[in-house]
């Protein structure tokens, strides 16, 4: 599955408590923070699933490593809990998580400076520019449409299944810069969306020109969608076997 999603290189990030710090103690810290708590929803939630769910959400570019990862979990994020004393209060008012927060997290700060996280990022963006490269040019359109076509099962008189179209796409989905089905929940529903519009679950059999003609409107249909509201999909892994090279690959964490 992942291998068919678009290979942006992969940056190797060094996360060592600078930027998360310096996110800390800037002016769009209070803010943010209050917005994510905003978003945290606990109803019987102590400070301390308050304060982990907030390190959920904080990404690479503020400078937290993806705290789901076990590792970072239990040599990070609970050490810090511990040594800043957070208590199990209820209810949970924003001033308190706030002040609470920024004490553990500058604790997590120092701590990712004595224990460094090295984490593998990368971005895939689907805004249509694959699509459209694909159908401007016609000759290599009619090429991989063909291709798609002819691996479709047929019925005894060579007519395909509309029922077929999302493998139809999935063939052509790496040269029109497409994730394939299921890999990309929000393109999932991109595609989704343009075959409830063309009707395209009905079951009926269609010949072959026609079955192309719906994936030509429906390549349509999703460039127009990505073109307006681009999807993007970024991926943080925790390495945790030694780098070879690490010298040549490791790049700041700011982003």
């Amino acid at each position: 599955m992942a291998a068919g999603l678009k290979r942006d290189p992969i940056v190797i990030l060094r996360i060592d408590g600078e930027d998360l710090l310096e996110f800390i103690h800037s002016p769009v810290f209070e803010p943010e923070m209050m917005s994510i708590f905003s978003e945290i929803d606990l109803s019987n939630g102590s400070l301390t699933d308050y304060i982990n769910k907030a390190f959920e959400k904080l990404t690479v570019d503020k400078g937290m490593p993806p705290v789901l990862d076990s590792w970072v979990s239990s040599n990070i994020i609970v050490p810090a809990l511990e040594a800043c004393g957070v208590t199990q209060e209820q209810p949970v008012s924003q001033e308190m998580f706030l002040f609470e927060f920024k004490k553990v997290a500058e604790t997590v700060a120092h701590r990712l400076k004595e224990q460094p996280v090295i984490v593998a990022h990368s971005e895939n963006t689907f805004d249509g520019t694959g699509i459209r490269r694909l159908v401007s040019n016609k000759f290599e359109l009619e090429k991989t449409l063909d291709t798609a076509v002819k691996q479709m099962p047929k019925d005894q008189h060579g007519r395909i299944s509309k029922d077929c179209i999302r493998l139809g796409l999935d063939l052509i989905a790496s040269s029109a810069g497409l994730p394939p089905f299921g890999a990309v929940y929000q393109m999932d529903q991109v595609i989704s969306e343009s075959c409830k519009m063309f009707n395209v679950d009905d079951g009926k059999l269609v010949k072959e020109d026609e079955f192309k003609k719906m994936l030509m409107e429906l390549l349509g249909s999703m460039m127009l969608q990505l073109e307006g509201n681009p999807i993007s999909v970024s991926t943080n892994s925790v390495v945790h076997e030694p780098l070879t090279s690490a010298s040549t690959l490791l790049q700041p964490s700011s982003m």
